[in-house]
């Protein structure tokens, strides 16, 4: 109801400016600045797409992108907008005790959270030691309240104590972590004696601690942190998130520093959009919940050697993951922290603002300046250096990184971009390799999904309907960033990388074609020869109407030409599987809806066009062929260029065991192979130019 209800271009309307241009509706993209207006919102299919930054998806994502909303959350404020009454559906028993339990540790640490943070100022000792720390750390009053700091008692078992008298049991206070129990029974607080940062969720729920050791005991870890629970997982939560979102969108940069300090004392100093990572290193979980917030990030690490070494795994998380990556080295011996502490907050901005620098160049120019004293290092940090750049997508970005890298190094632009691209086709085999073993770990016996065991048939349901059916997935665990714009459609055991590696492939242009005519065109029919005409018989035509996806799989399927873009691939295995089963074909509308970000974007991309042919033309008397006047000879002159390029990596590889053949047997029957390939290749390009030539 919700769904059919909410008119994308009236909610996108409240937030940017739009004009109606034909069927659509034309504005200035809210993702990025531009001046041109490139944002485009079609009503009748219920989508918006920026041919400038990419950025597409549905009314709910558009909520969830640029109000940095859950799911849940975008589709109850649509609710509200167009007054549709949102009942909770009713819970399973095994579902009502699992979050019945996850209350409770929710509620037993924002308990713990309210007592530790009344000791800090309602207890003596929690003054006299707990606010002191604070204090002398230079955090004040607002900025310790803000962030919920508190302190925990010596005593072994205060809190303990305290929890159980309030109601709370110790099997509750033992999962979430604030409470160890031995064996016999005996049992104490895990943060005694320890000054606490509580760790929130993104919607600013408590779900774990990180507890600060205040005394001598040099045995002592400095930092404990809350153990994983149902509501806590380090890998996937940041600390000062909730506190910083709202900063980060606003600025569309995030400055990552190391530790909770490190972020309070940025936010005093009037740098709120900061955060750090929980007690691990950083992982890419954390960085796609950057990323839901902005594509920009800047690292404030140590600038020592443990340091750079942190940076640069972080800095290789963030590229894979699409970011563009700055960093800013601070003076010999400060961190965040004390800088902020002894110059200011005006002063700390500036140096942030006129020292920031993007994190490769700075990392070749260190590693140019070791190099100078040390020679013999020189190819590894190279090596170090290609691999980083492997990581970055864009390829004009990439291709001035390899010139600057080059010319710091004092080698060759060929040798580095050789390099670069060796490191591309491991990450990519690597990438193969993974999608195979999760492929194969799909094809084993799984649990039934919790969507079919109401008796749904998500597959049918979704071809017949157009992706539509109202399916209600599990509750999300509290601190879970959905993907945006998913409609928890069946992902089919395939994950795209979460970046598009540079094309290596000559082919691939072509695949990506193939694609789109299945998209657009899959279910249009098309005249083609009849392969069971005999020359002269009357009772057989000589033509057939068939629908283009049946004749292009077969077609494809019969001479083995296979796809090596995993993307691709996958879109014509979908067709091919509903082909030879006789099933309804997917629409633009099933791709659109995917869970998968990189087949939803390319899906958008072939539903909604940005150019249209002037009426004009007509006037004129001049005939502007559309795309449904060039389907049969694009579709034709696709197939064709394709198998021609699959071809080609037969020859080349057929080649290559030629130059390693080991006796005249073995080189004769590879040269047979190749002048057959040959000869199937020059028949194919002639039909190819009678195509184009028509």
């Amino acid at each position: 109801r919700i769904m059919e209800a909410a008119r994308i271009e009236d909610v996108i309307g409240e937030f940017v400016s739009l004009k109606k241009r034909g069927a659509n509706h034309i504005g200035c993209c809210p993702f990025h600045n531009e001046k041109t207006p490139s944002f485009y919102v079609s009503p009748s299919k219920g989508i918006y797409k920026c041919f400038g930054c990419g950025e597409s998806g549905n009314v709910v994502g558009f909520l969830m992108k640029h109000e940095h909303y859950s799911y849940p959350e975008a589709l109850k404020w649509l609710a509200a907008r167009y007054r549709i009454a949102v009942e909770e559906e009713p819970l399973t028993e095994e579902q009502r005790e699992e979050q019945s339990e996850r209350d409770n540790l929710f509620h037993a640490s924002e308990f713990a959270q309210k007592y530790f943070a009344g000791l800090l100022y309602g207890d003596e000792l929690g003054r006299a030691i707990g606010l002191a720390y604070f204090h002398e750390r230079g955090l004040g009053d607002e900025i310790i309240r803000r962030f919920g700091l508190g302190y925990c008692k010596e005593a072994w078992t205060d809190f303990t104590d305290h929890a159980l008298s309030s109601g709370y049991s110790l099997d509750v206070l033992e999962k979430t972590g604030l409470t160890i129990v031995k064996e016999g029974g005996r049992r104490y607080d895990r943060f005694r004696g320890r000054v606490m940062f509580p760790i929130h969720s993104i919607s600013g729920r408590v779900i774990g601690f990180s507890g600060r050791v205040l005394g001598s005991d040099r045995q002592a870890a400095k930092y404990v942190n809350s153990p994983e629970s149902d509501i806590y997982d380090k890998g996937n939560a940041l600390y000062g998130i909730y506190q910083a979102r709202g900063a980060i969108g606003r600025a569309d940069r995030c400055y990552l520093v190391e530790g909770n300090v490190d972020v309070i004392s940025m936010h005093q100093a009037g740098v709120e959009n900061t955060v750090a990572s929980c007690g691990t290193s950083l992982t890419a979980q954390q960085v796609r919940i950057i990323k839901r917030y902005t594509d920009n990030v800047t690292v404030l690490y140590d600038g020592d050697s443990a340091g750079i070494k942190a940076t640069l795994k972080a800095v290789n998380l963030l590229f894979a993951e699409g970011m563009h990556v700055q960093t800013v080295l601070f003076p010999d011996g400060d961190d965040p922290d004390s800088y902020a502490r002894r110059h200011g907050s005006e002063r700390l901005q500036a140096y942030l603002r006129d020292h920031s620098e993007n994190f490769l160049m700075y990392r070749a120019r260190l590693a140019g300046d070791e190099i100078q004293r040390d020679p013999t290092r020189k190819a590894a940090y190279i090596a170090e250096i290609a691999n980083s750049i492997a990581l970055v997508a864009d390829r004009q970005e990439q291709a001035e990184y390899v010139r600057q890298c080059a010319y710091i190094f004092k080698t060759s632009e060929d040798i580095l971009s050789n390099m670069v691209r060796r490191a591309m086709i491991t990450a990519r085999q690597r990438q193969q390799q993974e999608h195979d073993r999760e492929a194969a770990r799909q094809a084993a016996p799984q649990p039934v999904p919790y969507a079919l065991q109401a008796g749904t048939s998500l597959d049918t349901d979704v071809a017949a309907t157009g992706a539509t059916q109202a399916i209600q997935p599990p509750p999300l665990p509290e601190g879970f960033v959905p993907p945006p714009d998913d409609l928890f459609l069946p992902n089919d055991g395939y994950t795209a990388p979460h970046q598009d590696l540079p094309s290596l492939n000559p082919a691939e242009p072509h695949e990506a074609q193939i694609a789109r005519l299945l998209i657009r065109n899959g279910a249009t029919e098309i005249t083609v020869a009849n392969p069971e005409a005999i020359p002269g018989n009357s009772d057989q035509p000589e033509t057939i109407t068939e629908r283009l996806a049946d004749w292009l799989v077969n077609d494809l399927l019969n001479d083995e030409v296979g796809f090596d873009h995993p993307l691709y691939r996958r879109i014509f295995e979908i067709y091919a599987e509903r082909v030879q089963k006789n099933m309804p074909l997917p629409d633009a509308n099933f791709f659109a809806q995917s869970s998968d970000l990189a087949m939803r974007n390319f899906a958008l991309e072939q539903m909604l066009e940005p150019y249209t042919i002037s009426p004009r033309w007509a006037d004129k008397g001049i005939v502007v062929a559309t795309p449904d006047d060039r389907l049969q000879k694009d579709l034709v002159e696709s197939l064709y260029t394709l198998k021609t390029k699959k071809l080609d990596q037969k020859i080349d590889e057929l080649r290559r065991q030629l130059r390693e053949a080991s006796g005249d047997d073995e080189a004769s029957e590879l040269l047979e192979k190749v002048l057959l390939y040959q000869t199937v290749k020059h028949q194919i390009e002639q039909q190819l130019h009678r195509v184009i030539g028509c």
